[in-house]
């Protein structure tokens, strides 16, 4: 049978043919971006109340109502934003599908869609798949920022949406309000749509705000806005996110999700409900708990011929190796498995083009103290 890819530039991830490198070698996997640690044990606890209390039919399509409400109480209680939990609040299978769903409620044939570069590897598929074109801005290669003129100078009359990160995969780095008073002013009078991928809205560095768009009454207005509670509860397996639209754009999204997966694992969503509403300690600790993993892994990569770029938000550290090799970022992160036993992300997976001197390759410090070291100490060998 002869089959005509519908993605023909896509083949496995490079998450996926790392973390395979890493096996394969025997090494420390600091690329793919997720914990090694479990989350907090009243919310295991409460999944297995949940399961056990017979909470394991078909929770509502939209999500179970008490988590939605909890989210919807958190918006307005971090960002001043008030969210009808009903309409505007659906609960996903984690946030890729939510920006899957998001990307396919609205972009029609010939569509484009403007991205960020660097940016997660899943959003032009999506693209592609709806019939798409995917526009690529480059973003400052010293400090990622975005400038905004750019942005505003590949605008067309054929933009649908701008799809924004932060904080930012893989940098780190992450919105100031000017820039979200940027987006705002170049979408204005359009009828151009934001997807806005926040699932680290909970990790943020220094004393830094999180920058939702959510805080922009003009943005929330045309913006799908995407959360992960496997990135704020340390459970990524349990694949559980969310999308925050105004009632128009949650309608559409609802008639793809319902297509998708119908609805999301109810157990969890029980439970995440009821820890989410009796201890917010944990998402409003987050930020302190992931400064110190930053500081540590800084501390530790220091002696290296590393160089160790800021860090704002998530939970990476991107690191230049030109003091250590020449080799491009995916045959430097070939031989920094063989050769010290660790794996890395290289930086050019996230580009259409990425700049031809760049060297830079991602580290994930979510991880433990013990993990953190034996990287540590084998990269200091190089």
């Amino acid at each position: 049978m002869k089959i005509e890819t519908k993605l023909p530039r896509v083949g496995t991830t490079i998450f996926t043919v790392m973390s395979q490198l890493a096996a394969s070698h025997k090494a420390v996997n600091l690329g793919q971006g997720f914990p090694d640690f479990d989350g907090p044990q009243a919310l295991r606890d409460a999944l297995t109340e949940a399961m056990n209390s017979g909470k394991n039919q078909y929770a509502p399509s939209t999500g179970w109502p008490a988590l939605c409400e909890q989210i919807a109480l958190k918006c307005e209680i971090l960002y001043g934003c008030h969210v009808n939990a009903g309409a505007e609040v659906t609960v996903t299978s984690g946030a890729t599908e939510a920006l899957f769903a998001a990307i396919a409620a609205i972009v029609r044939r010939d569509d484009e869609v403007i991205v960020l570069d660097p940016c997660y590897d899943c959003y032009e598929p999506a693209i592609d798949l709806n019939g798409g074109h995917t526009i690529h801005v480059g973003l400052d290669p010293t400090d990622f920022s975005v400038d905004w003129n750019r942005v505003k100078d590949a605008i067309t009359a054929r933009t649908r949406a701008i799809i924004v990160n932060t904080p930012h995969n893989p940098s780190g780095a992450v919105f100031s309000a000017a820039d979200l008073d940027a987006l705002a002013a170049i979408t204005r009078d359009t009828n151009i749509l934001v997807i806005s991928d926040e699932v680290y809205e909970h990790i943020v560095f220094d004393g830094d705000e999180h920058q939702s768009v959510l805080r922009n009454a003009e943005l929330a207005a045309r913006s799908f806005v995407i959360s992960s509670f496997g990135k704020t509860y340390h459970c990524t397996g349990w694949k559980v996110g969310y999308c925050v639209a105004p009632a128009a754009l949650s309608v559409e999204f609802r008639k793809v999700h319902q297509y998708l997966t119908f609805c999301t694992f109810t157990p969890a969503q029980v439970a995440l409900a009821e820890v989410l509403g009796k201890q917010p300690e944990h998402y409003l600790q987050l930020p302190a708990f992931y400064q110190a993993r930053r500081e540590f892994f800084r501390e530790l990569l220091a002696p290296t011929r590393f160089r160790l770029l800021p860090v704002a938000g998530a939970y990476f550290q991107l690191v230049d190796y030109s003091e250590i090799s020449d080799k491009d970022d995916f045959s430097f992160c070939e031989w920094l498995v063989a050769q010290a036993g660790v794996a890395a992300i290289p930086i050019s997976a996230f580009y259409e083009s990425p700049p031809a001197d760049m060297r830079l390759v991602r580290f994930c410090f979510a991880k433990s103290d013990e993990v953190l070291r034996t990287a540590a100490q084998r990269l200091s060998s190089l």
